[in-house]
Parts: C-alpha cells; structure tokens; sequence
C-alpha cells in the first residue's frame, strides 16, 4: 500500500491543537480497525510529519517546545499539506520564504487544508480565490479584508471548495476525519473516532 505523505507546517506561536489534532487524526489512521492495528504502521493509509522553515526547535503556543521532523530544504515531497494557525501566522504574512515554500507545496499536493487562522495565508497566496473558506471566528473579517473574492462562511466547521478549511482550533480535528471520509471511506472515519474517543462533528447536511 502506498501511504500518502502529510506535512504539517509549524512555525513558532503555532496553536497547538491547530497542529496536534490533525496529527492525532492522520496518524493514528488504520485501515485495519481494532486497537491491535494501531502497534505498528503496516495499514496507515497516511505518512505525517512536521516541517518548519529551518527545522531548529520552536515554541508552540503556551511555550511548548516543539522540535519539527523537517526543514523546508529536507522535506520529503508532500501530498497532504496542513497550514495550522495561531498568533504566529501574522507573522507568515510577511514571511516570502514561507510563502514561496507553500506555494510551491500546494501547487503539487494533492490536498490543501487549514486551520483556524491558517486560511489567513492561504489567502494571501492567492489560493482561496473565489472559493468559499472559514476561519477562526475571531479572523473572519481579517480574512474577507485580504481577499475580498473570498466567500467566508462564520457557521461551518470546515469547508470544501477544493481547499479545505477549517474554524477555530478544535475544528482542525472535524477537518481532519472529513479528510480521512473523503479519502479512506466513512466506515474508516468513524473507525478511527472511535479509537481516539471522540464524537465525531460532521456537517449537519452529511449523512
């Protein structure tokens, strides 16, 4: 089986949970169910790792530590690229390296999602263009403000308009079993909600 490789961006001021929880969703994917599968990775669906500009430790946010897996200059080749948010990504704003570095990974990928804040610099790149997208409730206007084309939803929890996007922190883990729907199947999903606990949130119009 061929895993499909997930990079998580982080960068310092990162939100923790924006990072951690699709992490905790994507990795501990299996395609065999039952807690037994999740002892080794012969049927994770799904690679996850870290990478970070320089790859040298940063702090989260709360000053947690955090040693990234990658540099952008070492990264392996990224399928599945998850841009988190916090109070860091003001700073990507104005980071060309960080930028061209994603630019260039989404043009390859063949996801792109965010979270909370992260939709932020997606739309900076131009990549939320005419589609519809959300953000952290306390973003929304940030976001219309940087690209006025851009359909912001304020209810949902996520959005697909060919990027995913997800709201604020915990939303990142709803985004991240809708991705795992979208690409291993709902059985798969709930599966792995199951595992971890976690009463899955999905949109109230999916079945």
């Amino acid at each position: 089986m061929e895993k499909r490789n997930v990079g998580i961006l982080i960068f310092d001021d990162v939100e923790v949970l924006d990072f951690a929880g699709p992490y905790e969703v994507l990795s501990r994917t299996r395609l065999v169910p039952g807690a037994e599968s999740r002892r080794s990775d012969e049927s994770a669906p799904f690679r996850v790792f870290t990478v970070s500009k320089t790859g040298e430790m940063l702090r989260a946010t709360g000053g947690l530590q955090v040693v990234p897996d990658h540099s952008f200059e070492n990264a392996p080749e990224i399928g599945i690229l998850v841009v988190p948010g916090g109070f860091g990504t003001r700073a990507l704003l104005e980071d060309a390296e960080t930028q061209e570095w994603i630019r260039g990974v989404a043009a390859r990928a063949e996801n792109v999602t965010s979270v909370c804040t992260g939709s932020l610099v997606l739309a900076k790149l131009g990549l939320l263009s005419g589609r519809r997208a959300t953000t952290h409730w306390g973003a929304l206007d940030l976001l219309r403000s940087i690209d006025g084309t851009v359909e912001v939803s304020a209810e949902e929890r996520f959005v697909d308009d060919g990027i995913l996007s997800s709201a604020g922190v915990s939303a990142g883990i709803d985004m991240a079993f809708h991705l795992v729907e979208s690409l291993c199947g709902k059985e798969c999903a709930d599966e792995t909600a199951r595992y971890i606990d976690y009463p899955r949130n999905r949109q109230p119009d999916s079945d």
